[in-house]
């Protein structure tokens, strides 16, 4: 079975679940994939339109019970966790090896040595250039990825198990040989320089930039993932060994497999692939603190002839580990987290200022951003700020019952389809081993939704959100944009740069 026949059968699984779902012809009993139960759950007739009163939306039902797959957990002698979920429904396994350490590890002047490091990791490893690697990488049918973001750096597998044997050795050739050619990173180089001065004619893309420089300041988090141009002509071939040599370390890293596949077997494999891999001790990271908040300001990064503004709202989060999960995520999905939360309805469906407006938590190691964000018509730049605003407040008010029950049932209802893949259980579970989350975490997440009251969305409402001290970031034409932010009054409005300076 070819990797395109492979990709189409899953996604047409997934979509006619998803279909039936939403047209609720399943019952309880069809949820087993089972053959019996597609038979049955087609067979059963549509509700006619009579039955059906289009003026109200369809009722959320009760979510089921969640079996999720047993995780099988292992360590080799050298320090590397494996850990095994056996899905045995397609011939298929995703392998991700998480190494702990990305983007916050950067050194001053060399910002985006992680993410050009593990850029570089397919094109050329002690036995292989880069097109033999795309060449073998495409004969087999599988694909590999190396992505690099904060807190972690990821290598990602996904092959028929057909191919197992190839693809594994390929996947351990790329982790544990690189080269880094000088060639290829002067190519990436280039190639990122070009990204850099594409970035200072994109409002969103200059909102996150400057965004996270006020609000962390010289923190880990304030500094973007890519650089700047002058750390991108600064790293060399050693600076990027170095982050290589200093954190791909098996006592700092885990395989997660997903698939086709049983334990004792993939643990074989691992060991002869990955049970010479030397263990060395990793320094920890230094994050840094952020400023502390202070009173709200409107910090305007000027875009001549702008059609839209970009904004960006919000200062200092929570970390992952933050005992605050459940009510965060119930608060901040009211807030901005679906397409019926707050800000959308009021932005977009009602004031029509917007295609999209948005908030949440970026949750990391230690306390990650939280954002309120949109593209707003620059017109209405004024009024859109505002409306952010007084949503801002509101949410630290009494969540209506009706409201909060809404929200938890739309997260619960979603925690199956994160799991319809083995790519998408590898996806969960790394996250898991990124943050030191407990891998039973899951397995209670419904009950953990459940249990959020109105108090406790009030709570960390009023906790985590304080209107008066908020960063709020607009990338705009500043000559028609300036007068009107002035004239509302929320705040001292200070003109910077893209790294968050002030300007003129």
């Amino acid at each position: 079975m070819n990797r395109a026949v492979i990709r189409a059968t899953e996604r047409t699984r997934g979509d006619w679940l998803r279909a039936a779902l939403l047209a609720g012809v399943l019952s309880g009993a069809a949820c087993s994939h089972s053959p019996s139960a597609a038979s049955s759950a087609t067979s059963t007739p549509a509700p006619s339109s009579a039955s059906v009163d289009l003026t109200k939306p369809p009722v959320l039902g009760d979510p089921k019970a969640l079996a999720l797959p047993a995780v099988v957990t292992r360590e080799l002698p050298n320090g590397l966790r494996l850990m095994v979920v056996e899905q045995h429904e397609l011939p298929l396994a995703d392998f991700v090896l998480v190494i702990k350490g990305g983007g916050e590890t950067d050194e001053a002047g060399k910002l985006g040595t992680a993410t050009l490091a593990t850029s570089l990791l397919k094109e050329g490893t002690t036995t292989r250039n880069s097109l033999q690697i795309a060449d073998q990488e495409a004969f087999l049918g599988v694909d590999i990825f190396a992505g690099s973001g904060w807190d972690a750096t990821t290598i990602q597998l996904h092959t028929p198990t057909a191919q197992l044997d190839s693809a594994l050795a390929l996947f351990a050739d790329i982790a544990l040989h690189p080269v880094f050619p000088a060639n290829e990173l002067e190519r990436l180089r280039q190639t990122r320089l070009t990204s850099l001065l594409q970035v200072k004619d994109r409002g969103p893309e200059i909102a996150n930039r400057a965004y996270a420089a006020i609000v962390y300041g010289s923190a880990a988090y304030g500094r973007p993932l890519t650089g700047d141009e002058a750390s991108a002509k600064a790293i060399q071939q050693a600076d990027v060994r170095r982050f290589y040599d200093t954190h791909f370390r098996p006592n700092n890293a885990t395989l997660l497999v997903v698939g086709d596949v049983k334990p004792d077997d993939v643990e074989r494999r691992v060991r002869a692939m990955f049970g010479a891999w030397e263990r060395r001790d990793v320094p920890p990271a230094s994050y840094g603190q952020p400023p502390a908040a202070k009173g709200t300001t409107i910090y305007l990064v000027d875009k001549p002839g702008a059609a839209q503004s970009s904004f960006r709202i919000g200062g200092v989060g929570v970390a992952r580990n933050t005992p605050d999960y459940f009510p965060l995520t119930v608060m901040s999905t009211a807030l901005g987290g679906s397409f019926t939360s707050r800000l959308n309805q009021n932005l977009r469906e009602t004031k029509g200022y917007t295609y999209g407006a948005s908030a949440g938590f970026g949750m990391r190691r230690t306390a990650g951003p939280f954002t309120a964000s949109a593209e707003v018509v620059a017109a209405k730049t004024d009024s859109a700020l505002i409306e952010f605003i007084k949503e801002l407040r509101a949410i630290r008010d009494t969540l209506p019952k009706d409201e909060l029950e809404k929200t938890k049932r739309y997260l619960q209802l979603q925690l199956p389809g994160r799991f319809e893949t083995t790519g998408g259980i590898a996806g969960q579970l790394s996250q898991l081993v990124t943050y030191d989350v407990p891998l039973s975490f899951y397995n209670t997440y419904t009950q953990g939704i459940a249990a959020v009251t109105q108090a406790d969305v009030q709570r960390v409402a009023r906790q985590y959100i304080d209107p008066d001290k908020l960063a709020i970031v607009i990338v705009g034409d500043r000559k028609s944009i300036e007068p009107t932010l002035r004239a509302t009054k929320l705040g001292d409005v200070v003109v910077v740069d893209i790294a968050g300076r002030p300007g003129m």
